[in-house]
Protein backbone atom coordinates (compact mmCIF):
# COMPACT_ATOMS: atom_id res chain seq x y z
CA UNK A 1 0.00 0.00 0.00
CA UNK A 2 1.53 3.25 -0.90
CA UNK A 3 2.56 5.98 1.68
CA UNK A 4 0.12 8.09 -0.59
CA UNK A 5 -2.97 6.16 -0.30
CA UNK A 6 -2.35 6.08 3.87
CA UNK A 7 -1.95 9.26 4.28
CA UNK A 8 -5.22 10.34 1.82
CA UNK A 9 -7.11 7.78 4.24
CA UNK A 10 -5.53 9.14 7.28
CA UNK A 11 -6.40 12.60 6.32
CA UNK A 12 -10.14 11.51 5.35
CA UNK A 13 -10.60 10.03 8.98
CA UNK A 14 -9.26 12.82 10.59
CA UNK A 15 -12.13 15.42 8.59
CA UNK A 16 -14.81 12.61 9.61
CA UNK A 17 -13.44 12.56 13.51
CA UNK A 18 -13.28 16.93 13.62
CA UNK A 19 -17.07 16.53 12.27
CA UNK A 20 -18.39 14.23 14.69
CA UNK A 21 -16.76 16.12 17.72
CA UNK A 22 -17.49 19.76 16.24
CA UNK A 23 -21.01 18.40 17.36
CA UNK A 24 -20.32 17.16 20.50
CA UNK A 25 -17.89 19.80 21.41
CA UNK A 26 -20.29 22.54 22.40
CA UNK A 27 -20.97 23.62 26.12
CA UNK A 28 -23.89 24.13 27.82
CA UNK A 29 -26.76 23.81 25.39
CA UNK A 30 -26.31 22.76 21.65
CA UNK A 31 -29.06 24.17 19.67
CA UNK A 32 -30.06 23.65 16.56
CA UNK A 33 -28.12 27.12 15.50
CA UNK A 34 -24.85 25.51 16.33
CA UNK A 35 -25.17 22.76 14.13
CA UNK A 36 -26.39 24.87 11.12
CA UNK A 37 -22.79 25.35 10.57
CA UNK A 38 -22.43 22.23 10.01
CA UNK A 39 -22.88 21.90 5.79
CA UNK A 40 -23.03 18.06 4.67
CA UNK A 41 -25.91 17.87 7.12
CA UNK A 42 -28.86 18.96 4.73
CA UNK A 43 -31.88 20.77 6.18
CA UNK A 44 -34.79 18.40 5.27
CA UNK A 45 -32.12 15.74 7.52
CA UNK A 46 -31.68 17.82 9.99
CA UNK A 47 -35.17 18.50 10.72
CA UNK A 48 -35.76 14.53 11.27
CA UNK A 49 -32.82 14.71 13.72
CA UNK A 50 -34.58 17.37 15.75
CA UNK A 51 -37.87 15.40 15.50
CA UNK A 52 -35.75 12.39 17.13
CA UNK A 53 -34.47 14.07 19.64
CA UNK A 54 -37.65 15.93 21.07
CA UNK A 55 -39.85 12.53 20.79
CA UNK A 56 -37.09 10.34 22.48
CA UNK A 57 -36.92 13.31 25.34
CA UNK A 58 -40.24 14.65 25.69
CA UNK A 59 -42.61 11.19 25.03
CA UNK A 60 -39.28 8.93 26.10
CA UNK A 61 -39.10 6.97 23.10
CA UNK A 62 -38.67 7.29 19.58
CA UNK A 63 -39.22 4.50 16.80
CA UNK A 64 -38.71 3.71 13.25
CA UNK A 65 -42.28 3.67 12.28
CA UNK A 66 -43.14 6.93 14.37
CA UNK A 67 -40.21 8.57 12.51
CA UNK A 68 -41.44 6.82 9.30
CA UNK A 69 -45.13 8.14 9.67
CA UNK A 70 -44.35 11.76 10.60
CA UNK A 71 -42.23 12.51 7.20
CA UNK A 72 -44.23 10.38 5.22
CA UNK A 73 -41.14 8.53 3.98
CA UNK A 74 -40.31 4.40 3.90
CA UNK A 75 -38.86 2.43 6.71
CA UNK A 76 -35.53 1.95 5.70
CA UNK A 77 -35.26 5.61 5.54
CA UNK A 78 -36.30 6.11 8.83
CA UNK A 79 -33.67 3.15 10.02
CA UNK A 80 -31.62 5.54 8.35
CA UNK A 81 -31.85 8.52 9.50
CA UNK A 82 -31.73 6.77 13.22
CA UNK A 83 -28.22 5.37 12.38
CA UNK A 84 -27.45 8.63 11.21
CA UNK A 85 -28.46 10.00 14.80
CA UNK A 86 -26.83 7.27 16.84
CA UNK A 87 -23.57 7.80 14.91
CA UNK A 88 -23.22 11.77 15.67
CA UNK A 89 -24.85 11.42 19.61
CA UNK A 90 -23.50 8.08 20.36
CA UNK A 91 -24.46 8.37 24.02
CA UNK A 92 -28.09 9.81 23.75
CA UNK A 93 -30.32 7.02 22.87
CA UNK A 94 -30.08 2.91 23.96
CA UNK A 95 -32.62 0.59 22.56
CA UNK A 96 -35.39 -0.58 24.05
CA UNK A 97 -36.87 -4.00 22.69
CA UNK A 98 -39.51 -3.92 25.29
CA UNK A 99 -41.20 -1.13 23.38
CA UNK A 100 -39.33 -1.64 20.61
CA UNK A 101 -38.10 1.72 19.93
CA UNK A 102 -35.16 3.96 21.14
CA UNK A 103 -35.58 5.87 24.81
CA UNK A 104 -32.89 8.30 25.90
CA UNK A 105 -30.23 7.39 28.42
CA UNK A 106 -28.72 9.11 31.62
CA UNK A 107 -26.68 10.69 29.81
CA UNK A 108 -29.36 12.31 27.41
CA UNK A 109 -28.08 15.99 26.06
CA UNK A 110 -29.67 18.24 23.05
CA UNK A 111 -27.19 18.30 20.15
CA UNK A 112 -29.78 19.38 17.03
CA UNK A 113 -32.81 20.65 18.71
CA UNK A 114 -33.76 23.29 21.10
CA UNK A 115 -35.29 21.15 23.77
CA UNK A 116 -36.40 24.58 26.28
CA UNK A 117 -40.38 23.79 27.25
CA UNK A 118 -40.58 27.54 25.25
CA UNK A 119 -40.06 26.02 22.42
CA UNK A 120 -41.31 22.50 22.26
CA UNK A 121 -44.67 23.48 23.72
CA UNK A 122 -45.12 25.85 21.13
CA UNK A 123 -44.18 23.17 18.95
CA UNK A 124 -46.93 20.96 20.47
CA UNK A 125 -49.67 23.84 20.02
CA UNK A 126 -49.32 24.16 16.57
CA UNK A 127 -48.66 20.30 15.97
CA UNK A 128 -45.39 21.45 14.46
CA UNK A 129 -43.12 18.37 13.20
CA UNK A 130 -39.71 21.03 14.16
CA UNK A 131 -39.01 24.35 15.64
CA UNK A 132 -36.26 25.04 12.72
CA UNK A 133 -36.32 27.33 9.54
CA UNK A 134 -33.66 27.46 6.79
CA UNK A 135 -33.90 31.26 7.06
CA UNK A 136 -33.26 32.02 10.87
CA UNK A 137 -34.14 35.12 12.06
CA UNK A 138 -35.08 36.40 9.14
CA UNK A 139 -39.20 36.39 8.18
CA UNK A 140 -39.91 34.22 5.65
CA UNK A 141 -42.06 35.84 3.69
CA UNK A 142 -40.76 39.28 4.28
CA UNK A 143 -43.45 40.14 6.87
CA UNK A 144 -42.24 41.32 10.34
CA UNK A 145 -44.60 39.66 13.08
CA UNK A 146 -44.21 39.99 16.91
CA UNK A 147 -44.74 37.95 19.86
CA UNK A 148 -45.36 39.70 23.61
CA UNK A 149 -42.28 39.27 25.13
CA UNK A 150 -43.94 37.90 28.34
CA UNK A 151 -42.28 36.72 31.52
CA UNK A 152 -41.11 33.21 31.52
CA UNK A 153 -43.76 30.66 33.13
CA UNK A 154 -42.26 27.32 32.78
CA UNK A 155 -40.43 24.80 34.82
CA UNK A 156 -37.14 22.96 33.86
CA UNK A 157 -37.88 20.94 30.64
CA UNK A 158 -36.88 17.48 33.07
CA UNK A 159 -40.18 18.20 34.80
CA UNK A 160 -41.83 18.70 31.98
CA UNK A 161 -40.76 15.83 30.07
CA UNK A 162 -41.97 13.68 32.90
CA UNK A 163 -45.19 15.00 33.13
CA UNK A 164 -45.45 14.52 29.13
CA UNK A 165 -44.36 11.24 29.07
CA UNK A 166 -46.80 10.16 32.00
CA UNK A 167 -49.21 11.36 29.45
CA UNK A 168 -47.89 9.74 26.71
CA UNK A 169 -47.80 5.86 28.62
CA UNK A 170 -50.77 6.13 30.94
CA UNK A 171 -48.36 6.35 33.92
CA UNK A 172 -49.52 7.81 37.46
CA UNK A 173 -47.28 10.74 38.28
CA UNK A 174 -45.78 11.64 41.73
CA UNK A 175 -45.32 15.51 41.48
CA UNK A 176 -44.45 18.81 44.13
CA UNK A 177 -46.76 21.62 43.21
CA UNK A 178 -46.52 24.83 44.57
CA UNK A 179 -50.43 25.96 45.21
CA UNK A 180 -52.06 29.41 45.58
CA UNK A 181 -54.93 28.10 47.66
CA UNK A 182 -55.60 28.99 51.10
CA UNK A 183 -57.03 25.33 51.84
CA UNK A 184 -53.64 23.41 50.72
CA UNK A 185 -50.32 23.62 52.06
CA UNK A 186 -48.24 26.16 49.59
CA UNK A 187 -45.97 23.43 48.21
CA UNK A 188 -46.47 19.11 48.86
CA UNK A 189 -46.38 16.20 47.32
CA UNK A 190 -49.15 14.91 45.57
CA UNK A 191 -50.15 11.61 42.80
CA UNK A 192 -51.59 13.30 39.56
CA UNK A 193 -52.78 11.48 36.37
CA UNK A 194 -51.98 14.20 33.86
CA UNK A 195 -54.01 13.52 30.16
CA UNK A 196 -53.85 17.20 28.12
CA UNK A 197 -51.69 20.61 28.42
CA UNK A 198 -53.82 23.97 28.23
CA UNK A 199 -52.12 26.91 26.78
CA UNK A 200 -54.72 29.72 27.56
CA UNK A 201 -52.71 31.86 26.08
CA UNK A 202 -51.36 33.55 28.91
CA UNK A 203 -50.04 30.34 30.54
CA UNK A 204 -49.89 26.65 30.43
CA UNK A 205 -51.70 24.21 32.71
CA UNK A 206 -51.55 20.50 33.17
CA UNK A 207 -55.37 18.80 32.89
CA UNK A 208 -54.94 15.89 35.24
CA UNK A 209 -56.77 13.48 37.98
CA UNK A 210 -56.09 14.22 41.58
CA UNK A 211 -55.85 11.44 44.06
CA UNK A 212 -56.03 13.80 47.01
CA UNK A 213 -59.28 15.71 46.16
CA UNK A 214 -60.82 12.36 43.58
CA UNK A 215 -61.71 14.85 40.76
CA UNK A 216 -59.91 15.98 37.83
CA UNK A 217 -58.44 19.61 37.74
CA UNK A 218 -56.34 21.75 36.03
CA UNK A 219 -52.39 22.80 37.63
CA UNK A 220 -50.33 25.47 36.63
CA UNK A 221 -47.14 24.41 34.77
CA UNK A 222 -44.83 26.72 36.14
CA UNK A 223 -45.25 25.82 39.49
CA UNK A 224 -44.63 22.00 39.36
CA UNK A 225 -40.82 21.76 41.36
CA UNK A 226 -40.64 17.93 40.57
CA UNK A 227 -42.55 14.80 39.36
CA UNK A 228 -41.48 11.72 38.94
CA UNK A 229 -43.14 9.09 36.63
CA UNK A 230 -44.58 5.80 38.53
CA UNK A 231 -44.75 2.60 37.29
CA UNK A 232 -48.49 1.92 38.52
CA UNK A 233 -50.60 2.75 35.73
CA UNK A 234 -53.00 5.59 35.67
CA UNK A 235 -56.90 4.46 37.27
CA UNK A 236 -58.12 7.38 35.27
CA UNK A 237 -58.26 8.71 31.25
CA UNK A 238 -59.15 11.64 29.37
CA UNK A 239 -62.85 9.96 28.47
CA UNK A 240 -63.22 9.89 32.35
CA UNK A 241 -62.61 13.76 32.48
CA UNK A 242 -66.69 14.76 31.92
CA UNK A 243 -65.68 18.85 31.86
CA UNK A 244 -62.99 18.20 29.46
CA UNK A 245 -65.20 16.04 26.97
CA UNK A 246 -68.34 17.62 27.19
CA UNK A 247 -68.54 20.92 25.20
CA UNK A 248 -70.85 24.05 26.14
CA UNK A 249 -71.44 27.76 24.22
CA UNK A 250 -70.54 30.73 25.95
CA UNK A 251 -72.44 33.77 24.58
CA UNK A 252 -71.57 37.14 24.34
CA UNK A 253 -72.26 40.56 23.25
CA UNK A 254 -71.52 44.39 23.58
CA UNK A 255 -70.73 45.77 27.20
CA UNK A 256 -73.74 48.25 27.80
CA UNK A 257 -71.10 51.14 28.73
CA UNK A 258 -70.01 51.32 25.34
CA UNK A 259 -71.85 53.94 22.79
CA UNK A 260 -72.67 53.13 19.17
CA UNK A 261 -69.78 53.54 17.81
CA UNK A 262 -67.46 51.56 20.30
CA UNK A 263 -70.77 48.78 19.59
CA UNK A 264 -69.90 48.48 16.06
CA UNK A 265 -66.02 48.79 16.22
CA UNK A 266 -66.70 46.03 18.52
CA UNK A 267 -68.65 43.98 15.73
CA UNK A 268 -66.03 44.18 13.54
CA UNK A 269 -63.11 43.07 15.83
CA UNK A 270 -65.18 39.49 16.21
CA UNK A 271 -66.93 39.39 12.95
CA UNK A 272 -70.11 39.67 14.91
CA UNK A 273 -72.78 38.57 12.45
CA UNK A 274 -75.76 39.56 15.13
CA UNK A 275 -75.42 41.11 18.18
CA UNK A 276 -73.96 37.84 19.84
CA UNK A 277 -70.13 36.20 19.82
CA UNK A 278 -71.24 32.08 20.28
CA UNK A 279 -68.07 29.83 21.08
CA UNK A 280 -68.20 26.69 21.27
CA UNK A 281 -65.72 25.54 24.04
CA UNK A 282 -64.88 22.63 26.38
CA UNK A 283 -66.55 22.87 29.61
CA UNK A 284 -63.36 22.51 31.36
CA UNK A 285 -62.35 26.05 29.64
CA UNK A 286 -64.84 28.28 29.68
CA UNK A 287 -63.30 30.14 33.00
CA UNK A 288 -59.70 30.71 30.15
CA UNK A 289 -62.12 32.04 27.51
CA UNK A 290 -63.67 34.69 29.89
CA UNK A 291 -60.54 35.62 31.34
CA UNK A 292 -58.29 35.94 28.10
CA UNK A 293 -60.99 37.69 26.16
CA UNK A 294 -61.38 40.03 29.31
CA UNK A 295 -65.40 39.62 29.60
CA UNK A 296 -67.19 41.62 32.65
CA UNK A 297 -68.62 38.63 34.74
CA UNK A 298 -70.35 41.09 37.33
CA UNK A 299 -73.84 40.94 37.96
CA UNK A 300 -74.57 44.25 37.16
CA UNK A 301 -71.49 45.04 34.41
CA UNK A 302 -69.90 47.42 36.69
CA UNK A 303 -66.20 47.09 35.28
CA UNK A 304 -64.96 49.73 32.71
CA UNK A 305 -66.12 49.12 30.03
CA UNK A 306 -63.27 50.41 28.09
CA UNK A 307 -61.02 47.38 28.92
CA UNK A 308 -63.90 44.66 29.36
CA UNK A 309 -65.78 45.48 26.54
CA UNK A 310 -67.55 42.13 26.66
CA UNK A 311 -70.79 40.75 28.58
CA UNK A 312 -72.13 37.02 29.04
CA UNK A 313 -75.44 36.79 28.16
CA UNK A 314 -76.05 32.95 29.19
CA UNK A 315 -74.33 33.64 32.63
CA UNK A 316 -76.58 30.43 34.38
CA UNK A 317 -75.59 28.44 31.83
CA UNK A 318 -71.79 28.46 32.03
CA UNK A 319 -71.19 29.66 35.47
CA UNK A 320 -71.15 26.34 37.14
CA UNK A 321 -68.27 25.30 35.32
CA UNK A 322 -66.00 28.25 35.97
CA UNK A 323 -67.40 29.53 38.90
CA UNK A 324 -63.72 31.25 39.82
CA UNK A 325 -63.94 33.57 36.45
CA UNK A 326 -66.88 34.75 37.77
CA UNK A 327 -67.25 37.99 40.27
Amino acid sequence: MSIVFIMLINYISCIIFINIIRIRSYTGKKVANNVKMLDEIKFATRQRLQFIEVMAYYTGMISRSTLAKAYGISDPAATKDLKLYNDLAPDNLEYNPSVFSFVPTKDFDEVFADLSPQSVLSMFAQNLLTMDNPSGNTPIYGITAEELPLPSRMPDKSIVAEIIRAMKTGSQLQVTYHSLSQREDVERSRIIEPHALINTGLRWHVRAYNHDSYDFRDFVLSRFTSAQQLPAAAESSQSYDDDWMETLQIKLKAHPGLDENQATALKYDYDMKSKHIEINVRRALVGYILQLLKVDTTLNHSLNPNAYQLIVTNRDEIEPFASWAFM
